[in-house]
C-alpha cells in the first residue's frame, strides 16, 4: 500500500473528511491472514498478527483490541483454546472508496475473506 494511501485511511478512521481525494479512486487493502488473541486468564493480554505475505505486523494492546473487537462486530466467531480467545480470518480483501465514506452515508468499504486461518 502507498504510503498517501496509508496516510488517507488513518484521517479517515480519526474521524477526519474534511480532504480532497481523486474523484473515482478506490484503496485496496488485502491481508493473508489476521489472527487475534485475547487471554481469559489475564484480560489484559491481547494480540493480533496480520500476514502480508512475505510481511508480517503484530498489534498489541489498545491497537489488537481495535481490531479483535471489528472482527467480532463484523460476526468472526471466536475460538477457544487452552485460555485464549482467537478470531481469525484468512484472504481478507477490502476496497475502501474515502469519496463515498466522506459522504456519510454508511458505504464506502467493502470486504471479502474466510472464516479461519
Amino acid at each position: 500500500m502507498r504510503a498517501f494511501d496509508k496516510r488517507v485511511i488513518a484521517r479517515l478512521f480519526r474521524g477526519n473528511t474534511s480532504f480532497g481525494f481523486t474523484p473515482n479512486t478506490k484503496i485496496s487493502v488485502d491481508a493473508e491472514s489476521v489472527i487475534c488473541r485475547v487471554s481469559n486468564v489475564d484480560i489484559t493480554s491481547r494480540s493480533c498478527e496480520l500476514n502480508f505475505g512475505s510481511r508480517k505486523r503484530t498489534l498489541t494492546g489498545r491497537e489488537a483490541n481495535e481490531v479483535g473487537a471489528t472482527m467480532a462486530a463484523a460476526g468472526i466467531p471466536s475460538e477457544g483454546a487452552a485460555g485464549s480467545s482467537i478470531e481469525s480470518v484468512s484472504k481478507l480483501r477490502c476496497t475502501i472508496d474515502p469519496n463515498e465514506i466522506m459522504q456519510k452515508a454508511g458505504g464506502g468499504a467493502q470486504c471479502s475473506f474466510e472464516m479461519g486461518q
